[in-house]
């Protein structure tokens, strides 16, 4: 997958597949991004070589990733994780995570899009995200976009610094997902320029 898409400010962002030669562009990204956001990402992404065996999880062919680019450097991460267990095969877990100067521009969105598509070809009825209590912002968004707040299990992770961290299990219906998808993108200014 590579497309062309236009940010909210006009600004053209190239949404493709991400590859194994794009390990030192995301190692980059990761390292530019404010230890904050760095503190409660699920691995740690400092270490070459954790981040090296995440991209060829996309070989084994029930994750998929996406990066938004623009001009040479990656603005934004996206990932969506298919569940191969029986009970949970109608399930993808979704992660989106955008650079901070990129942020309120539409690439997050560009990027859950892309996602949906992908979920929907391989027959996910459900998309999870899963949070530290913290990431407030990430959860407001997630409720924007349809999800419901399922579950909540105080101390059950730790975040970068070893603390312990309730976490916060967000599910949203496909349907559900993509009627607030399509909303948001039809319903502001944005749409225009596409």
């Amino acid at each position: 997958m590579n497309k062309t898409e236009t940010l909210k400010d006009g600004s053209p962002v190239v949404i493709r597949s991400l590859k194994v030669e794009d390990l030192d562009k995301l190692m980059a990204f990761y390292a530019a991004l404010p230890a904050d956001d760095r503190k409660y990402l699920k691995v740690d992404v400092t270490d070459k070589n954790v981040v090296r065996r995440r991209i060829l999880l996309t070989e084994q062919g029930n994750v998929f990733r996406l990066v938004g680019l623009v001009g040479d450097k990656i603005a934004a991460d996206g990932m969506l994780e298919v569940r191969e267990e029986a009970w949970q095969k109608h399930q993808g877990e979704l992660r989106v995570i955008v650079a901070p100067e990129f942020r309120r521009k539409g690439l997050g969105l560009l990027l859950m899009r892309e996602l949906y598509f992908i979920a929907a070809e391989r027959g996910v009825r459900m998309v999870v995200a899963r949070f530290m209590r913290p990431q407030e912002d990430a959860r407001r968004i997630c409720r924007a976009l349809g999800f419901r707040e399922e579950s909540l299990l105080p101390d059950y992770v730790t975040d970068r610094t070893g603390q312990a961290q309730d976490l916060v299990v967000m599910a949203a219906d496909m349907n559900e997902f993509w009627n607030e998808l399509e909303s948001y993108y039809h319903a502001t200014d944005w749409q225009r320029c596409q």
